[in-house]
């Protein structure tokens, strides 16, 4: 495995070369995120990082060890275009108007944040899974890319109704144009693929969990977004500060689950911890799931876009 870690890290190097930096890193104290992840042309752009391809056959050993990659299961992992930070507060207010978030909010060396200007950088939360497939039509209609999510046939998020308050069997039943290169959730496959960053390591980024995540013994809140180290992919927060949302169902984990996970379940998976959770829940191969309709102040998501 340290031998396929280090395959994995030369890589991350060229995935990196392809990567855009507009929010700025935990070095630097502006921590400014742009709004928006692509050109009007449908080019990626900033802090977007591209992952690469994996093709997993299902006899690898993972450290740490992986309920995702289980014996068996032969898992095709496209390369993608992952944002390097956790939607951010503005970015969620410029694309739907209005803010949800309940959390407490903090700069990177925890001083209390309030009024939109000063919370911006703080990734949304009280977001539920409904609530993320709207955001992302959204922004792909904003800016002329093909939708990924149909609902009952439409992908233009008006004609869906109101975001349920509860379990609702048309919304649960969204499909998702994989083919499509607009904004998207990432499958559980592919984010832990990405959290894991082509390292070793028990969080994304290191074995040191305060070096790479916001968690209930360094925070009351959520933090400032890219203000902890990166991983190897050049990705922030995929352990910490709110939980992200993925498309996948809930389910077991054999070796015949597809690449887009359980076909049965209604809940949907959560991974990567937050600002309120256990050390462990940080962990790169940690799993969670909630009900599609929960909405807490420790949920978020980071979004995605299939390369072409």
């Amino acid at each position: 495995m340290k031998k396929f870690a280090k395959i994995l890290s030369i890589f991350a190097v060229f995935a990196l070369a392809f990567s855009f930096t507009g929010c700025s890193s935990g070095d630097d104290d502006s921590n400014n995120c742009s709004e928006s992840g692509a050109s009007s042309s449908g080019q990626v752009s900033e802090n977007f990082v591209k992952i690469p391809a994996a093709s997993i056959d299902g006899t690898e050993n993972w450290t740490p060890e992986s309920k995702v990659f289980v014996s068996g299961r032969k898992l095709e992992v496209a390369s993608f275009y992952m944002s390097d930070h956790e939607v951010t507060r503005a970015e969620y207010k410029t694309v739907m108007g209005s803010d949800p978030s309940e959390a407490d909010a903090y700069d990177k060396d925890g001083n209390e944040l309030t009024g939109d200007d000063n919370v911006k950088n703080n990734p949304v939360n009280n977001i539920n899974w409904y609530d993320a497939l709207v955001y992302c039509n959204t922004l792909s209609i904003k800016e002329s890319l093909t939708p990924c999510y149909s609902i009952d046939g439409k992908t233009d998020p008006s004609e869906w109704g109101t975001v349920p308050a509860s379990s609702d069997s048309k919304w649960n039943a969204a499909t998702c144009d994989f083919e499509a290169d607009g904004y998207r959730l990432p499958t559980e496959a592919e984010w832990e693929w990405a959290a894991r960053g082509g390292e070793s390591y028990e969080y994304a980024g290191s074995d040191n969990t305060d070096k790479v995540a916001w968690y209930a013994r360094n925070t009351k809140g959520t933090r400032d977004v890219k203000t902890k180290n990166k991983n190897g992919y050049g990705l922030y927060d995929m352990s910490g500060n709110v939980w992200e949302w993925c498309w996948d169902k809930y389910g077991d984990i054999s070796s015949d689950t597809a690449d887009t996970g359980s076909a049965s379940g209604v809940n949907r998976v959560r991974r990567g911890g937050s600002w309120n959770g256990y050390a462990d829940f940080a962990q790169v191969a940690h799993l969670d799931s909630r009900e599609p309709y929960y909405r807490v102040s420790n949920s978020g998501f980071r979004v995605v876009r299939t390369a072409k």
